[in-house]
């Protein structure tokens, strides 16, 4: 199989969907592969070093018009989608919901898609879960973000002239990137307490030394759909939480919200009364600003003063690590390949496998996947 590793061409989009790493164990498999000059510049990886892992190097992306499968880690640009051939695949994280002509692009195009946000979340596609990889990532690198900009010290420190009390932090949604985001928090020496809307949450919370806050009636009982994700809420129960998050936010020195709901905005947590209620030199990290925010105030790629308060609104907070970042990525999609791949090593694709068929956008000229076709009926 000839397959291409493409530059990213999205704006403040520094990771790379392959490493010298996966390079060479593509290459060791038998498979063709190829990389855009200048592709792993922004992720410790130069050209030279897929070169010594088997790769060649192209410089245009007419050359991608050879490939069986392109890696990326957006969607392709208009110009590379161009290029590629009928039949060929291409996989990355491509916000389906978010862009909802890509899908139908890539069929006009006759080129397979498959959105790696889609991978199931059972257990045989573990190793695959981009989504898990780079959220894990994304927590971490929220709270080094709050602590940079917090003007205090996130752990209680004793000395000679006084005490320095700890930093109180408070995450939003204690899902892969929340629960790293509190793992993080501790390890610094912070308070922290955090909320979610599904029950298994709570354990998890606790798990890990923070403590869980939140309205546990009936409604919350059942707060979880079968995939592991948080349903949403009727309006009285986010009434009744926003009353008791609102109490404790303002207690609060650090929050960080993580809240999305697949194909949906991101919900609104944090009112602009509750940002007031925060002291001075309080920060918040609004995680889900790509997806509308969490926060009212949040600005996409600023820092947002409101009063004394701080509001990080930072994209791509993976990106921020973009080494790690794409060394997990290109491992999710390494492991993917063998469903994309024929006994001989061909391009294609198992189709009848449930995780192809759940990731799978489009194929044979159509727009396949379910979620896909009832928003082009709607």
């Amino acid at each position: 199989m000839k397959i291409a590793i493409a530059r990213e061409r999205a704006d403040g989009e520094p990771r790379v969907a392959a490493t010298p790493d996966t390079v060479k164990k593509l290459a060791g498999l038998g498979h063709d592969v190829s990389v855009e000059a200048g592709a792993g510049a922004d992720s410790a990886a130069p050209d030279a070093a897929y070169q010594e892992a088997g790769a060649s190097i192209f410089d245009d992306i007419s050359a991608l018009a050879e490939a069986d499968l392109i890696f990326k880690v957006r969607r392709p640009s208009d110009e590379e989608l161009a290029v590629l051939r009928d039949g060929a695949g291409v996989v990355g994280l491509f916000s389906p919901h978010g862009d909802k002509d890509f899908a139908a692009a890539c069929a006009d195009k006759g080129v397979d898609a498959f959105a790696m946000e889609f991978t199931p979340r059972i257990t045989r596609a573990q190793s695959m879960d981009a989504l898990s990889s780079q959220s894990n990532l994304a927590g971490y690198r929220a709270v080094i973000e709050a602590a940079g900009v917090y003007g205090r010290g996130m752990a209680m420190m004793m000395t000679a002239a006084g005490t320095v009390a700890p930093a109180k932090v408070f995450v939003m949604g204690a899902g892969v990137a929340g629960l790293q985001a509190i793992a993080t928090a501790k390890r610094l020496g912070a308070v922290v307490s955090a909320t979610d809307v599904r029950p298994a949450a709570k354990e998890q919370v606790q798990s890990l030394a923070a403590k869980f806050i939140a309205v546990e009636d009936e409604e919350f009982k059942a707060a979880e759909t079968a995939g592991g994700y948080a349903k949403e809420m009727s309006d009285d129960y986010k009434a009744k939480q926003a009353a008791l998050v609102a109490e404790h936010i303002a207690k609060q020195d650090i929050v960080i919200t993580t809240a999305l709901i697949p194909g949906r905005p991101a919900p609104k947590l944090i009112s602009a009364e509750m940002v007031a209620s925060m002291r001075p030199g309080s920060v918040i990290v609004d995680m889900a600003v790509e997806q509308g925010g969490n926060v009212d105030g949040a600005k996409l790629g600023k820092l947002a003063k409101k009063g004394g308060v701080t509001i990080i609104g930072y994209p791509n907070l993976a990106g921020r690590l973009a080494a790690d970042a794409s060394n997990l990525y290109a491992k999710n999609l390494l492991n993917l390949l063998p469903l994309l791949s024929g006994e001989d090593g061909s391009y294609a694709p198992h189709w009848d496998d449930e995780i192809i068929a759940a990731m799978a956008l489009s194929r044979d000229g159509a727009v396949v996947h379910p979620s896909l076709v009832e928003e082009a009926k709607a």
